[in-house]
């Protein structure tokens, strides 16, 4: 017998209720991290048949940190937290959302970002990792300003670390001499302006074999390679990075209201030096204008290299404190993200 269903005698269902939250958020603070050990070209040419002076003129790279077997991109992680912790003025237990951006983190689960919100006293907050690559810290700095301006979060702390050096090859002539281990760390917090503007992000998987890893922990747990390591198509990437990357540039001026003449600093991802400098010339940037060139003493540090680079430019140029800076992050995926910021 078939019960006949009762038509609801109620009136509409209540309504559901959303937070508000501020018109914008802002970086309030800056933490960094950087390998204990100071690697120089000449540590690494052997292996792969090279010199010091072709490295340089190659990538502009002098040096890169690197750190000590033991530390891991956790406690990377956690040393830049701390810093911008401490200089954001709010406490951690405030903090009530954590994004890490990172490819390097030893475990699938759990993840680098809950672990850390637990080290630096910010539990319970939300946390989850970002897995971006290069483009990781400006992927993980849109999705905290747009959560803290859903209401969803308050204050954030997002950082972006890497320990490359456990995912190298000493004898690949590709990209494992470029890389470096570090983490940069910010704080967020919420705004009565608009400090934080809007995203241009994007990805182009069918270019995802031009950098990437060049075997998968399946190959190595059934013998068929050895330990996966890091691999890319260098010219591949070059002509990627110089010319598309400088369209996301400028789309994220325009987004943004602004334009280069605008600008108290640029700070592109740190993939090589010579990326850096065209960039810069596609786009107009008057003198002016401060660029972030982290990368000859630091390396390339992935989902690090923004925020390090970034901070590294406020500790020298402390005048640049108000000034807007536009950040890109482009990367394996392939994948890219770009915004203007207000800088702490």
């Amino acid at each position: 017998m078939t019960v006949p269903i009762q038509a609801s005698t109620s009136q509409s269902p209540p309504s559901l209720r959303q937070p508000t939250g501020p018109v914008g958020s802002r970086i309030l603070s800056f933490g960094s991290a950087r390998g204990d050990l100071v690697v120089p070209n000449d540590d690494l040419v052997g292996p792969i048949d090279s010199s010091d002076e072709w490295i340089r003129q190659r990538t502009g790279i002098e040096t890169r940190t690197r750190a000590s077997a033991g530390i891991l991109a956790l406690d990377l992680a956690t040393d830049a937290s701390r810093e911008a912790i401490a200089a954001s003025g709010i406490d951690p237990s405030q903090i009530d959302l954590v994004i890490a951006a990172t490819i390097s983190n030893v475990q699938t689960t759990p993840s680098l970002s809950a672990v850390l919100a637990d080290r630096v006293g910010a539990n319970p907050a939300a946390a989850y990792d970002s897995n971006a690559a290069c483009a990781g810290f400006s992927y993980a700095l849109a999705q905290a300003d747009a959560l803290i301006r859903a209401g969803s979060a308050h204050y954030a702390l997002v950082v972006g670390a890497e320990k490359l050096s456990d995912i190298v090859d000493p004898t690949d002539r590709t990209i494992s001499f470029l890389l470096g281990d570090g983490a940069g760390a910010v704080v967020l917090g919420p705004s009565d302006t608009v400090a934080i503007g809007p995203v241009v992000w994007g990805s182009d998987g069918s270019k995802a074999g031009a950098v990437g890893m060049n075997a998968t922990i399946l190959d190595y747990r059934d013998g068929n390679a050895e330990w996966p390591t890091l691999r890319q198509e260098g010219q591949t990437v070059f002509r990627w990075a110089v010319w598309e990357m400088a369209k996301v540039a400028k789309q994220a001026l325009e987004a943004a209201g602004i334009t280069a003449d605008d600008l108290a600093a640029f700070v592109p991802h740190q993939a090589n030096m010579r990326i850096v400098d065209e960039l810069a010339k596609q786009l107009k940037l008057p003198e002016h204008v401060a660029i972030g060139r982290d990368i000859a003493t630091t390396g390339n540090t992935s989902a690090a290299s923004v925020p390090l680079a970034a901070h590294r430019l406020l500790t020298e140029h402390p005048e640049l404190s108000g000034g807007l800076a536009l950040f890109i992050g482009f990367g394996a995926g392939l994948v890219y993200s770009a915004q203007v910021v207000v800088l702490p």
